[in-house]
C-alpha cells in the first residue's frame, strides 16, 4: 500500500510539473509581433496600406500585430536585437548590418512580378533638370550633396563606392567623401530619399543619390513632376529590399510568415510601401545579399 502512494505521488507530481511547464508555456507565448520600417517606408501614402498588411497578418498569426516607425536604420537593427521589433523592411546594406549586429536573418525580398532574377534596383544620382553645369558623375566635384543616411545602401553605400571609382586619381575614401569642403563644397544626410529629392528640386542642392524605384513612385504618386530632374549616374544592379527577422521569431512562426508574405497580394501595399506596381514578395536567404555585404566591408576598408 506504501508503494503505491509513493507511486501515485511521483505521478501527481510528474503531472504537477508538467502542468506548471504547460502554464509557463502559455504564459511565454507570444502574443503581439511588431513590425519596424525606416521612414523611407512611412510616407503619407503609405500609411494605409501598411495598416492593410498589419491587419490581414495579425489574422493570419491570431495575433496583434503593431509597426513602428524607427528614427533611422540603426534604430531599426538595435530594436531587432533586443527584441522590440520581430520584424523589419529594410535595404541591403541594413539587411547585412543586421545580420551582424542582431543575428538577423532576411525571409522575403521584393521582386517584380515575383520574379526573383528581377529582384533589383540601382542608385541613382540627380540635379535639377535645367542644371546645364551637371550632366555626369564627372561633374559633381565641388558641388553640394545631400547623400540620404549613413546607413543606406542606394543613398550612401553604393553612391560613395560610385564616386571613388569615378575618380580613381583623387584617392578618395569615405571620410573626404563625407567632409566638408573636401570632395564636395558642402555635404549632408537629407535622412530620406524624398527629402533629397525635393532638395534637389529646390535647389537647396545640386546633387543627390535615390533609388530608382522611389523616384518612380514619387512621380507616379504626384510628388515630384515629371521632368523636374536628371539622372546622370546610374549604379549597378543592388539586391533588393528585404523582410528580416530577428532572433524573437521562432521556426514555425519563421514558416507562417514565409508562407503569408509569399502569397500576400495587396496592389497597395506593394505600390505604396514597396514603391513597385505588381511587386510580389520572395524566399531569399543571406546570401542573396554577399555582394553587399562584400562591397561594406571594402568601403570601410579604405
Amino acid at each position: 500500500m506504501k508503494k503505491w502512494n509513493r507511486m501515485a505521488m511521483a505521478g501527481a507530481l510528474t503531472l504537477s510539473i508538467i502542468a506548471g511547464n504547460s502554464m509557463l508555456a502559455l504564459a511565454e507565448e507570444k502574443t503581439t509581433f511588431t513590425i519596424a520600417y525606416a521612414p523611407n517606408e512611412s510616407t503619407e501614402q503609405g500609411t494605409d496600406a501598411r495598416n492593410g498588411l498589419a491587419a490581414d497578418l495579425g489574422e493570419a498569426l491570431g495575433m496583434e500585430v503593431k509597426e513602428i516607425q524607427a528614427s533611422d536604420y540603426n534604430a531599426i537593427i538595435e530594436a531587432l536585437r533586443t527584441g522590440n521589433a520581430d520584424m523589419a523592411y529594410m535595404g541591403a546594406l541594413a539587411v547585412a548590418m543586421a545580420v551582424d549586429r542582431a543575428d538577423a536573418a532576411p525571409i522575403v525580398m521584393k521582386a517584380p512580378e515575383g520574379d526573383k532574377e528581377k529582384a533589383v534596383y540601382h542608385s541613382v544620382l540627380i540635379t535639377q533638370a535645367d542644371n546645364d553645369e551637371i550632366n555626369s558623375i564627372e561633374d559633381i566635384k565641388g558641388k553640394t550633396m545631400a547623400f540620404v543616411d549613413p546607413d543606406s545602401t542606394s543613398g550612401n553605400l553604393v553612391p560613395t563606392f560610385e564616386i571613388i571609382k569615378a575618380f580613381p586619381d583623387d584617392n578618395l575614401d569615405t571620410d573626404i567623401l563625407h567632409t566638408n569642403g573636401e570632395f564636395f563644397e558642402a555635404v549632408s544626410f537629407s535622412g530620406q530619399h524624398q527629402a533629397g529629392l525635393q532638395a534637389v528640386i529646390k535647389g537647396d542642392v545640386d546633387v543627390a543619390p535615390i533609388s530608382d524605384q522611389i523616384l518612380a513612385s514619387e512621380i507616379a504618386n504626384g510628388n515630384a513632376e515629371e521632368g523636374a530632374v536628371k539622372i546622370i549616374h546610374s549604379s549597378d544592379a543592388i539586391p533588393a529590399e528585404a523582410m528580416v527577422i530577428g532572433t524573437s521569431v521562432e521556426e514555425e512562426l519563421q514558416a507562417k510568415l514565409v508562407d503569408f508574405l509569399t502569397a500576400y497580394d495587396n496592389k497597395d501595399y506593394f505600390s505604396q510601401v514597396i514603391k513597385v506596381d505588381g511587386a510580389r514578395f520572395v524566399k531569399c536567404d543571406v546570401t542573396d545579399y554577399e555582394p553587399i555585404i562584400e562591397l561594406n566591408e571594402t568601403i570601410n576598408a579604405e
